[in-house]
């Protein structure tokens, strides 16, 4: 089930954004066969395989693609796919011949889809790199983080997910509807700096027309504003106040009891550090869920700072459903939601197993054909 049945994605393993790409991809109901390493190389943050669930919804084999025999089955694999997944350095799939002219020769429908940091140019291509460094190079790290500190590191979600995955999943899917009706595939470059750059668009906008600060946390979004920010409860718990627009910003003075006559005007920015303290003193004065039973579900524009562990039980996210459990473990259900095409639960993440190898690749090769490649030793 899901919008993408039908739609076979053969994945070269890696790690980070190109998984998490083919999660996304699996999870609305694509075929993803992920091609793992025999021996499973040093990278990410080791685990077991249950607790990874970036893998979930897909199948693996394992195949040494430096061995003719692998790479041929791989590129039989490619003859029969809509679209490839690959998250190695420049140059590398090339060298193992599987790179876009090799597969391209194979499937001229195939839409070839390369997941990088850096991009397929560039001085810096070759270069390792991980997240933090990527969004570094947009100005994005710049402007994360409170005035006078070092920049915040935002987990690695606006660089590897965000500026990475999801726009190699977009780029997949737009060139698959192209190849649909020109019968063409073709190469999409997805690199981290490239996707993140263009999250920022807006930010440019605002940095040119002369309304945003280049020193970060004194800027509306930033925390640089008292009614954009997060606030300590009695309980040492936290409380985010976000009311920019002015109707929100009085409501919430309505309902903590302050004055508007008597508070800063909001615009006023040579007085948000009085705002800030008074909004900082008033949160001090109750528990963060007892503001939550006054403040949650209003026009004020307030909620609780939750832990991963709190977010799972919160009611709104219990009654849509936003978490699911897979093999014992808690996790985000698919999204976006579908009225018709609704995605199926994921599959938990499995490994390569050769003695298994036959079955995973039923509905990708005839069965005659996956006896051939099994005596020649392709597998297992």
């Amino acid at each position: 089930m899901g919008p993408l049945a039908g739609i076979k994605i053969l994945e070269l393993a890696g790690i980070g954004p190109g998984p998490f790409c083919a999660m996304l991809l699996a999870d609305l109901g694509a075929t993803v066969l992920r091609i793992d390493r025999p021996e499973p190389p040093e990278l990410g943050i080791p685990r077991p395989l249950q607790y990874n669930p970036v893998l979930r919804g897909r199948r693996a084999i394992a195949l040494d693609l430096k061995r003719p025999e692998a790479r041929d089955l791989a590129l039989r694999l490619v003859a029969r796919s809509d679209a490839l997944i690959e998250g190695f350095r420049p140059g590398v799939t090339e060298r193992l011949g599987l790179g876009p002219d090799d597969c391209l020769a194979r499937n001229p429908r195939l839409i070839y889809g390369r997941m990088t940091g850096w991009g397929q140019q560039g001085p810096l291509a070759p270069a390792a790199g991980h997240d933090l460094n990527y969004i570094a190079l947009t100005g994005a790290l710049a402007s994360i983080g409170r005035a006078g500190q070092a920049p915040a590191p935002p987990l690695n979600l606006v660089g590897d997910y965000a500026g990475g995955a999801l726009y190699l999943a977009l780029g997949i899917l737009a060139a698959i509807i192209a190849a649909r009706g020109s019968g063409q595939g073709q190469v999409v470059d997805a690199a981290i700096v490239d996707g993140t750059a263009h999250l920022m668009t807006g930010f440019h906008g605002l940095l040119a027309a002369g309304m945003l600060n280049p020193e970060r946390g004194t800027n509306l979004l930033d925390s640089g504003a008292p009614f954009y920010d997060c606030y300590a409860c009695a309980d040492g718990r936290w409380i985010s106040v976000a009311p920019i627009e002015g109707r929100f910003h009085a409501e919430l003075l309505r309902i903590l009891g302050i004055d508007a006559a008597e508070f800063p005007p909001q615009s006023d920015r040579a007085r948000w550090p009085e705002a800030r303290a008074r909004l900082a003193a008033t949160f001090l004065t109750r528990t963060r869920d007892a503001w939550c039973a006054l403040l949650e579900g209003t026009d004020a524009c307030v909620a609780p700072v939750l832990t991963m562990e709190e977010a799972t039980r919160h009611p709104h996210m219990r009654a849509r459903g936003t978490y699911i459990e897979v093999d014992g473990v808690v996790q985000p259900a698919p999204a976006p939601r579908f009225s018709r095409t609704v995605p199926d639960v994921p599959s938990p993440p499995q490994a390569a197993d050769p003695a298994d190898a036959e079955a995973v690749l039923e509905g990708w090769l005839e069965a005659e054909e996956i006896a051939r490649l099994r005596a020649a030793g392709a597998f297992g």
